[in-house]
């Protein structure tokens, strides 16, 4: 009698289970993560972060809003045919500040106030003209006869405001921690770039306490960052031995490093030629401080707090050589926001493998 064949069912091994479980997921994590670089490269690219800025125009034009074609920087004449004020809208120490139009374009005028510090506001105009990049406010025009700067509008106004900005029911949900760390990357950006600028290392002078340091940058419509005042830019040359000091009159308080301050004591009254000069780690003291206003006390803002705990305590060592570098400080915040990007697109993934 012939026999029937016999289909034996393979049946899997319980150890084959979870191996088979195991690989499909690591397949899956690969995925996820390819996905999460494609995200990542469009996301700041899309947001204009990438390092080399293609709509920048050659030195001397500019360009701003659908304007595709560069114009040269307007000249006394121009500014002063073509150019009117609207009202003032601030006034420091050295400039006093005009919401104006140009073209039907909203643009600022700042004029001179004093003339006893004209030599403080040629020295801005100088950086103004020679750091012209992503991370500067655009100049648009100036003359040098009149103490007069023309540079572009940002309606958003300074970062001093950014809390109150976040209220707004129109930004509301740029309220968030990612929002909020991505400004702390452009506000260490801006430093890193002043400390390797193309006149060499720049020191961020106007910056003894955080009302201050806020108040020297803009935020734009877009949420980036730029730097807009930059009267006080010493220049640090080691190779040649020079260091800066950030004005003439003794620096007090923990927001400025601890080399800025007067060191023979109370007892002995204080003189600037006396006082020991510095360098640029002294904008690396103050990066925690301005950090910590930028991230706010969002959902999410602690946890980043956290991961930057390591870098900013070393941002505070007492002896500046043992601070890190802006670009040290900046390459920690990227990776911070990548590893929290990918923590909030794959949730539990740790605790499953």
């Amino acid at each position: 009698m012939e026999k029937k064949p016999h289909f034996v069912r393979r049946e899997l091994l319980p150890r084959e289970v979870p191996s088979i479980s195991l690989a499909l997921l690591l397949a899956a994590v690969l995925l996820l993560n390819a996905l999460l670089y494609l995200y990542l490269s469009k996301f700041y690219i899309s947001l204009g972060r990438v390092e080399t800025d293609h709509g920048l125009c050659p030195f001397g034009y500019f360009k701003f809003g659908a304007v595709k074609n560069c114009s040269p920087w307007l000249s006394c004449e121009a500014i002063n045919t073509e150019v009117r004020k609207l009202k003032c809208v601030g006034e420091g120490a050295v400039k006093k500040v005009f919401l104006s139009e140009w073209k039907e374009k909203k643009v600022v005028l700042s004029q001179l106030t004093n003339s006893e510090l004209k030599e403080d506001f040629l020295h801005g105009l100088k950086m103004l003209k020679a750091l012209q990049s992503k991370h500067v406010v655009r100049l648009l025009g100036y003359c040098e006869q009149q103490f007069t700067i023309l540079t572009e509008y940002h309606p958003l106004g300074s970062l001093k405001g950014l809390n109150e900005t976040l209220h707004i029911p129109k930004y509301k949900g740029m309220n968030t921690w990612h929002r909020r760390l991505m400004l702390a990357i452009d506000y260490v950006s801006v430093i890193r770039y002043l400390h390797s600028s193309p006149l060499g290392t720049l020191v961020m002078c106007d910056s003894n306490d955080l009302d201050k340091v806020l108040s020297q940058y803009l935020l734009t419509s877009d949420f980036h960052v730029l730097v807009n005042d930059l009267d006080a830019l010493p220049l640090v040359n080691r190779s040649a031995g020079r260091l800066v000091k950030c004005g003439h009159r003794e620096l007090r308080g923990e927001f400025v490093a601890p080399e800025q301050h007067w060191p023979y004591g109370e007892d002995v009254p204080f003189e600037d030629d006396l006082m020991p000069p510095y360098d640029e780690k002294t904008d690396i003291w103050k990066i925690p401080d301005v950090s910590n206003f930028l991230l706010g006390h969002v959902e999410g803002s602690d946890i980043v707090r956290l991961h930057l705990f390591d870098i900013h305590a070393v941002c505070k060592k007492k002896d500046p050589a043992e601070r890190p570098s802006a670009q040290e400080v900046l390459d920690t915040y990227r990776k911070v926001l990548t590893l929290l990007i990918q923590e909030a697109a794959m949730p539990g993934t740790r605790e499953m493998l």
